[in-house]
């Protein structure tokens, strides 16, 4: 099929996997770059999906089952003073604020399907085709090729993983602590409602990061408990830790023409189109909602801009509230002015007193709004 392939995706993590399944489903055959994998240290990453990004999943057959996939029933967030919010599934009326997903589970399951849907080819390098779909993540080399600029603004800061268990059981609750010095800690409950195991994302300052890193475990998990207030009791490692810095970017350009190729078109998805904080959870929704619009596009004439640009249009107006929202959070917190702390916590408590509009936000961090 690699010769008459109709699209091409380079990268085939969970957004090219998605998307190949959906562009697959609608007849259109596709050559999926998936170089061979070289054995490295264990993945530790977990990522907060919502109710839409769980349907699309659903509806290509990829959804983790329970045990990787730990439905969220409250999210609890503290400022670095007395301020705090809550959010309860009860209270919004759904199944669950969102899920904790185990990537590798995710992955497994994408990587099944795909060996299920005869329309998808696998390759160990890229294509000819009509249409190349780029979805190498932030580093994507095929990008830069292309001649696109990643516009990315640092945040100063890392992001730490990890996996923890714990003392007490996290009951399906998602928890989130705001330091003094602009740290951002979440635990993510992993191994279904009852369990005591957590994911760990830590934000600190970039210049922090690499001590963190090379620091011993009593001392590691000392500071998470510190930063944790205890409040699942005794903690203990149950995983390497992994660390990436924190960016907010985006390219200047979605889709164009291949380079000396003007019959052949490329469009952009995922992580190689846009980059938020993760502090509210939303950087892979972002992703899938991506491959959700992509395959909704009319694909008669596979090269033609028009639908690609309705594409950049539609999606650039979703990352924008997103990423306004989630870059004024980051910048609010980080700001060290001491007067500031008290307004922060004050903020926070009227939020969680202000019923709609929580309700408002949490409809669209879960993708029903």
């Amino acid at each position: 099929m690699t010769s008459t392939a109709d699209i091409c995706i380079r990268g085939a993590g969970v957004v090219g996997r998605t998307l190949a399944l959906l562009l697959a489903r609608a007849g259109l055959r596709v050559a999926l770059v998936a170089p061979p994998s070289a054995p490295g240290a264990a993945d530790v990453r977990a990522y907060a999906l919502n109710a839409a990004s769980r349907a699309l999943l659903e509806s290509v057959r990829a959804w983790p089952d329970a045990a990787h996939a730990t439905a969220v029933q409250q999210m609890q967030v503290w400022a670095d003073g007395e301020g705090a919010v809550q959010f309860h599934a009860a209270q919004q009326r759904v199944e669950a604020l969102a899920w904790i997903v185990d990537v590798p589970a995710l992955e497994q399951r994408l990587q099944d399907a795909i060996g299920f849907q005869p329309l998808v080819e696998l390759v160990a390098a890229p294509v000819a085709a009509p249409l190349t779909v780029v979805c190498e993540g932030r580093a994507s080399r095929t990008r830069a090729e292309f001649g696109v600029q990643y516009l990315a603004t640092p945040y100063g800061q890392d992001a730490i993983a990890t996996r923890l268990a714990c003392e007490r059981s996290h009951g399906a609750v998602a928890r989130q602590w705001f330091g003094a010095d602009g740290s951002v800690l979440a635990f993510l409950p992993l191994d279904g409602p009852g369990g005591n195991s957590v994911a760990v994302v830590w934000s600190v300052a970039h210049g922090q990061a690499q001590d963190w890193l090379d620091a011993d475990e009593a001392r590691f998990v000392a500071a998470l408990h510190g930063a944790s207030r205890g409040m699942l009791g005794a903690l203990a490692m149950s995983a390497p830790r992994a660390r990436w810095p924190l960016v907010q970017a985006r390219a200047d350009a979605w889709c164009g023409r291949v380079p000396g190729q003007p019959a052949r078109a490329w469009v952009l998805a995922g992580d190689a189109a846009h980059a938020v904080h993760p502090l509210a959870g939303q950087g892979l929704n972002l992703g899938l909602a991506d491959a959700q619009a992509l395959a909704r596009a009319d694909w008669r004439a596979l090269s033609d801009l028009r639908p690609l640009r309705r594409y950049e249009r539609e999606r650039k107006a979703g990352l924008a509230a997103a990423a306004l929202a989630m870059d004024g959070l980051q910048q609010l917190f980080a700001r060290p002015e001491p007067l500031l702390a008290p307004l922060r916590n004050r903020g926070m408590n009227a939020f969680d007193r202000c019923h709609p509009l929580k309700g408002w936000v949490a409809r669209h961090a879960m993708g029903v709004a």
